[in-house]
């Protein structure tokens, strides 16, 4: 057996003890004491509502899938690769893995949350690990899941562009998952907000305010399963860009080290996710960055060690990779800098905010203008140090595979990364449980701190996929250019990176039409948000009016009826931002050729990147400058400063939980239809 085949072996079994882990803590936390009676109903209304988006979503999403699956079967089946259906096979089982990720995350979240509600009237430590211990169950799930069906594939095939239609599968059914996701949250955040906060005055998580619920399910759905599904996505495009390139340039060991590292990233994660303790300074956020850490610390020593001990390998890759997870941790920590109640941007938009609402925006805006610097700063060096070491201009694919394998060295330890992220919804529907079941304030401010740390968490989960997909998508345009060629290798013809000149008006035109593109989703999505939460608002504003003993706390509000409008407000939106992920490109490609669709997806990256870090990182801040008055600073709840702060994070949340994350899903999406549907446009449309 040769040590290429050991090695796919290896990444199976760890990815199989990652899924095995995962179901371990799953039933562990299920074991956890779930409160009292109204808890408990709480939470089951909060699973119940959850349960039944994701049934409408997936029941949508198996149409699409289908759809596509039938359209790469026929297009495989023609073009005479004889692959039709396997590729459609392997595009389904991308999909099934997703969504089993993200599945298994909001099952687990919903148990998770008022577990940590009921822990929270004991101690904070308490809390702090069945919220974290679920959302690891997330992050095992995530890796398992994606590296066995990345390892089996390969090893069944031997085909590395079998493992890019899986990549496809898992790409796009999270775009779809996310956007959805973030739409049907913030439409509820937002209306419920408005309304009970601005209008009537009554707490975040008051269960008089008809939204409530609809918010917390929305927590699930779209920053549980939406981002499970989307780190899946980020995590699985990073190895199979590297895979691409590993197996054009014919070397079998290249082509299975992207696997092998996310083997050892399993391994690095349980360490470090074992090691997170809460101390007795209470500061969860301390403790989530010190496992993060450990966990990119144990993961250089492991991958430094295997690669050593191959001859294959050259060596210089260690440094690729090594700057690839130093990159990560350093986006990480300025990302934090900026969303971090502790932290100087955070307090001075909280201090502005009594001011008014104007300078809250613009304060907050301002702050996320900055913040891209650092990160794209990170990415750039990232990117020229990968490139350089690693064969530079003198071994061009040696140095674009340097890129690939950094942004894989910077994904491997998504089992931590995840676990952080998964957390932090977790603990803001703890918060919410325990105030609507009437628990006692210290253990609402018991969950305050634990969600603030939540926040910023999930903030620096953001950073590190939309870094990582900057370089993924870097690599994944040299595959593109990869499988043109060797669809064209057969015709005499070839299409180099020397060909990409910007004088060359189909490619300055393609770069032009992708830079457009994800401003054009971002206004999509936001626009559904805007619409869908203008229907909610008038909704509650019915019921408070139609009903007055809502307010006097005799009258149960119709949760149902708000959860029933987000859902289906959610779905209806994400026809448009599909055709913009999936058919754009086609149409690019097809009409414009590999030259065009090359400076489209060039074009996609730049605004793409910008956008994400933006939205992101200014939403991030609003929301914790917000909690930060709510602590009690500069006037505390119901101050103006307050009522300010309030409009800002409602303006935030649709950049920072449905636009922002989903952008970095969208550019890699599009790089993988460039990719798959490469030697079929190439060969369509033969470069002159």
């Amino acid at each position: 057996m040769s040590n290429t085949t050991g090695w796919l072996i290896f990444s199976l079994i760890c990815g199989i003890a990652s899924l095995i882990l995962g179901l371990y803590l799953f039933f562990w936390v299920k074991k956890q004491d779930a409160g009292d009676e109204k808890a408990q109903e709480i939470a089951g209304w909060i699973h119940g509502g959850a349960r039944a988006y994701l049934k409408k979503l997936y029941t949508a999403l198996i149409i699409v899938a289908t759809i596509m699956a039938v359209i790469l079967a026929v297009v495989y089946t023609l073009d005479g690769s004889g692959r039709g259906i396997q590729t459609a096979v392997c595009y389904l089982i991308g999909a099934l893995c997703s969504s089993m990720a993200g599945y298994l995350g909001m099952e687990v979240a919903v148990r998770a949350n008022v577990r940590s509600a009921t822990a929270a009237s004991r101690d904070l430590s308490t809390a702090f690990n069945v919220a974290f211990r679920g959302g690891a169950v997330m992050g095992f799930a995530v890796v398992g899941i994606a590296t066995i069906g990345m390892s089996a594939i390969y090893l069944i095939t031997n085909q590395s562009q079998l493992v890019l239609a899986f990549s496809l599968g898992a790409s796009s059914l999270a775009l779809l998952a996310k956007a959805g996701g973030g739409i049907y949250t913030k439409t509820a955040d937002i209306a419920a907000d408005l309304v009970g906060k601005v209008e009537v005055g009554i707490p975040e998580d008051d269960p008089r305010n008809p939204a409530v619920v609809a918010d917390n399910v929305g927590d699930n759905v779209g920053d549980v399963a939406g981002m499970g599904a989307d780190i899946f996505d980020s995590y699985v495009a990073s190895a199979v860009a590297a895979m691409l390139l590993g197996a054009a340039m014919g070397e079998p060991h290249y082509t299975i080290l992207p696997l092998l590292l996310c083997a050892l990233g399993i391994v690095a994660s349980i360490i470090g996710v074992a090691m997170v303790r809460v101390g007795n300074d209470g500061k969860p956020g301390k403790s989530l960055n010190m496992g993060t850490f450990i966990t990119c610390g144990a993961f250089a020593a492991l991958m430094a060690i295997a690669i050593l001990l191959v001859p294959q390998i050259d060596n210089n890759f260690i440094w690729a990779i090594l700057v690839g997870t130093a990159v990560g941790v350093i986006i990480g920590q300025t990302t934090e800098f900026f969303t971090s109640d502790e932290y100087s941007p955070v307090k001075l938009t909280a201090e502005y905010s009594g001011s008014g609402a104007a300078i809250t925006i613009i304060s907050g805006m301002s702050y996320g203008l900055i913040s891209i610097v650092p990160s794209i700063i990170g990415i750039v060096i990232a990117m020229l140090i990968s490139f350089f070491v690693c064969g530079g201009m003198g071994n061009f694919p040696m140095g674009i595979y340097g890129v690939g394998i950094s942004a894989v060295g910077m994904l491997a330890v998504s089992g931590m990364i995840v676990s952080a992220d998964a957390y932090g919804p977790i603990v803001d529907n703890a918060r919410g449980i325990a105030e609507m079941s009437g628990m006692d304030e210290e253990v609402i401010d018991r969950s305050d701190i634990l969600d603030s740390a939540g926040n910023t968490a999930k903030a620096i989960t953001k950073g590190f996929a939309i870094a990582a997909a900057a370089l993924t998508v870097l690599a994944l345009f040299a595959a593109f250019v990869s499988e043109v060629n060797l669809a064209l290798a057969p015709v005499g013809k070839a299409f180099n990176f020397e060909d990409a000149s910007l004088l060359n008006p189909l490619i300055l035109a393609g770069i032009f039409l992708g830079a457009m593109c994800p401003p054009l989703f971002s206004a999509l999505t936001m626009n559904s948000v805007t619409k869908n939460a203008f229907a909610m608002i008038e909704e509650i504003r019915r019921q408070f009016r139609e009903e007055p003993g809502i307010m006097k706390g005799t009258v149960r509000p119709d949760y149902n009826r708000c959860i029933s409008m987000a859902a289906s407000g959610a779905l209806t939106s994400l026809i448009v931002p599909a055709i913009i992920a999936i058919i754009f490109p086609l149409i690019v490609g097809f009409v414009m050729g590999p030259k065009g669709l090359t400076g489209f997806l060039g074009g996609s990256i730049i605004t793409g990147v910008i956008f994400a870090l933006f939205m992101s990182n200014a939403g991030g801040l609003w929301d914790n400058s917000k909690k930060y008055i709510e602590s009690g600073q500069f006037g505390g709840k119901g101050s103006e400063a307050h009522k300010a702060a309030v409009i800002g994070d409602t303006v935030g949340d649709p950049f920072k939980d449905t636009a922002g994350p989903s952008l970095n899903t969208l550019i890699t999406v599009m790089s993988l239809v460039a990719s798959t549907f490469a030697p079929v446009i190439a060969l369509y449309h033969l470069i002159p």
